[in-house]
């Protein structure tokens, strides 16, 4: 394949997912389905839909450059130790930071999770729900989650396509990493940049399972140091350095 991505048709991208699949397995879930990580407790915290959706942001800020297990013992301690969403943001910061400690950058993510709950707080009126997002455009819905400071692209799209379902791509370091190395992304481009391309060519429906498909393939082998290339999908796809 090409390493141009304008090549990259819809019909490319599907041949794609299907030999990602070949090699890993179909991913499904039901529609509007959360991808929260973290215990659900009792309260407020993830008893309703909309809880559920503040429950997203809230721990997708605690994945920022972090394992998938120190998010998880994150979330657990977050929601164990504050009975709602307003108890989290009027607690003092220095409290909650040692709180969320073990997802790193603690002052920061303290900071942007208080951040996030006041700007939905606000818009609602008093309410920690972001179903209003539900009604707008992916665009208008991913531009007022970006408004807030600390929210960048790939947090507000795991929002809104894991919990909503919108047709937008989530970009990690893994999805970022593959689709440059496949030519679905330009290898000059940034993480917005990458954002962008990859919401245009990748048809809505797979924009979901191609976000999962990829993180298995960046973690299982296309991995950023000494990558095993010795698959069928990166034997016909990929140039990285371990492929040429």
């Amino acid at each position: 394949m090409s390493t141009e991505s304008d090549e990259w048709t819809a019909a490319a991208v599907r041949e794609l997912h299907d030999e990602l699949v070949a090699l890993y397995e179909p991913v499904e879930r039901e529609a509007g389905e959360s991808q929260d990580t973290g215990a659900d407790p009792e309260g407020e915290h993830g008893t309703t839909a909309d809880a559920r959706g503040v429950r997203q942001l809230v721990t997708t800020i605690l994945s920022q450059n972090v394992a998938d297990e120190n998010t998880r013992r994150a979330a657990e301690n977050l929601f164990s130790t504050y009975e709602d969403y307003r108890a989290i943001e009027e607690a003092p910061l220095e409290e909650l930071a040692e709180t969320v400690r073990v997802a790193g950058l603690p002052e920061t993510k303290a900071e942007r999770i208080q951040r996030a709950l006041a700007a939905v707080r606000e818009e609602t009126g008093g309410a920690y729900s972001l179903a209003f997002l539900d009604a707008m455009a992916t665009e208008d819905a991913k531009a007022w989650l970006t408004e807030i400071k600390g929210i960048g692209p790939k947090t507000a799209s795991v929002v809104l396509n894991f919990h909503f379902g919108k047709p937008t791509m989530a970009v990690d370091t893994h999805v970022e990493r593959v689709s440059k190395r496949f030519g679905l992304v330009p290898e000059s481009a940034n993480n917005q940049r990458a954002h962008d391309v990859l919401d245009e060519v990748i048809p809505d429906e797979l924009k979901y399972p191609l976000h999962v498909l990829l993180i298995r393939h960046g973690r299982s082998f296309c991995t950023a140091r000494s990558p095993d290339c010795d698959n069928p999908v990166c034997e016909r796809y990929c140039e990285c350095e371990g492929c040429v």
